[in-house]
């Protein structure tokens, strides 16, 4: 295999998806060497079908807004790949949403889940409906109205979703409702959902958590304590919150919070209380981040990203390509040490190369963020087995993938000089997890 000949034969089918080439382009580099030593991998052309989604579906949904007036939205579903498991991934609602994005997603899934050693498979859906501004009546009849042509594609045992950028547990719970109204069945089709209806225990906190626990690894290596590090943390959703609330815990001093709009500095560090408030803020109110500075008389900054602030750890955990390569050469010239994905490829391939090049610390989305997946997979179990886990055990379960994840990391992306390259580890653990099931099956 030639991942450039590759590339470009992918460029000029999909010449309008940059982020889903993008996302290919980074795995292809870094299991060419490995690729290449398998001929029954090519015979096979084993890495086109894997590029390649399965499927997509897509699809209308018209619905009804608050005024009577009739709306429509275009939907998907990317169904990737599942060798190793039924088809998971989550739901996106977002004016941003289009089929390169879900492709990139999907194929990302694809890897993370298969990093977690749970038996998933990979897949990404969403909208470019977006619920900011809408009312919860709104939100529930678009969910419903998406459900009724989406139930038709998944199932507990077909493609498991979950939530993801404006998808959180009120419209998991509107969709998994709907779900259950068309098929007349009880089923752990959904992850994400409220404890009351087979939800699991640390599933909100879980991709934020297991950010840190990679992180930690990580710092470990280098015999660094995280005890009072400045870490900048982008986002204030869900992924931000979470790891915010996990280093508090552990004594860093998390210092940064964002929006779409712009981003806070807190010199003083975020602490529980003010931490409080976002979470109200963001997830009751769901008002703008800027509230935070005119609460706590703190920096604001309109349309900035934090990666301008001094800090001792990245922590992106926002949106993809939210850190480009100015960015990168800005925290390196401010001190920072390492960077731990809790978003989906938030950094560009320029920025990659920065924190490469400078042998930092960095845990790429695939193998840092994968902390919210393994647990929906431990939600999954539990659903199946119909029990619930306590809190203590799910987050043992969750630190035990995390340390295994970052095992498999240093296992195949340690270079000759020590240094651990946790991209190509990320992408070589999981593809060969991957390749070895496909092989096994057949040409499907």
């Amino acid at each position: 295999m030639n991942a450039k000949n590759v590339i470009e034969n992918l460029k000029k089918r999909f010449p309008n998806e940059p982020e889903y080439l993008q996302a290919v382009e980074e795995v292809l580099e870094s299991i060419e060497e490995v690729y290449n030593q398998h001929p029954e991998f090519e015979k096979a052309n084993l890495i086109e079908r894997l590029c390649i989604p399965d499927r997509i579906f897509t699809f209308r949904v018209s619905w009804v807004d608050d005024k009577g007036n009739v709306q429509v939205n275009m939907a998907y579903r990317v169904q990737h790949n599942m060798a190793i498991g039924p088809y998971k991934g989550g739901i996106r609602f977002h004016s941003s949403v289009n089929p390169s994005i879900l492709k990139f997603l999907a194929f990302e899934q694809t890897f993370k889940n298969a990093l977690t050693t749970l038996p998933m498979g990979g897949g990404k859906g969403g909208s470019d409906f977006h619920p900011r501004g809408k009312s919860s009546g709104e939100v529930m009849r678009f969910c419903q109205a998406y459900l009724l042509e989406l139930h038709r594609h998944i199932g507990p045992h077909t493609d498991v979703p979950a939530g993801d950028i404006g998808v959180g547990g009120r419209e998991v719970a509107y969709m998994f409702g709907m779900y259950k109204k068309l098929t007349h069945e009880f089923t752990g089709t959904f992850t994400g959902k409220g404890i009351e209806f087979g939800g699991s225990l640390i599933r909100p906190e879980a991709t934020g958590y297991g950010n840190i626990y990679f992180l930690l690894n990580m710092l470990a290596t280098r015999n660094i304590d995280i005890k009072g590090k400045k870490c900048l943390i982008s986002g204030s959703g869900n992924v931000a919150q979470y790891t915010c609330e996990k280093l508090i815990e552990l004594g860093a001093i998390p210092v940064t919070l964002s929006d779409s709009n712009g981003y806070i500095y807190d010199p003083e560090g975020i602490t529980r209380e003010k931490l409080e408030y976002v979470m109200d803020l963001k997830t009751v109110q769901r008002g703008r981040i800027k509230e935070y500075a005119d609460k706590y008389n703190c920096k604001y900054v309109e349309g900035g990203r934090v990666w301008a602030e001094k800090g001792d750890i990245a922590l992106p955990s926002a949106t993809q390509n939210e850190l480009n390569g100015d960015d990168a050469k800005t925290l390196m010239a401010n001190g920072c040490i390492a960077v731990s994905e809790g978003a989906n490829m938030p950094s560009t391939p320029e920025a990659i190369e920065i924190f490469l090049k400078n042998k930092i610390l960095y845990g790429p989305g695939k193998a840092a963020n994968a902390g919210g997946v393994a647990t929906s997979g431990l939600e999954m179990s539990q659903n199946a087995i119909g029990l619930s886990w306590s809190r203590e055990e799910v987050d043992a379960r969750l630190k035990g993938i995390m340390n295994n994840i970052h095992e498999n990391c240093v296992k195949y992306g340690t270079e000759k000089d020590g240094f651990v390259n946790y991209v190509k580890g990320a992408n070589i653990a999981g593809f060969m997890k991957i390749a070895k099931a496909m092989m096994a099956q057949g040409i499907v």
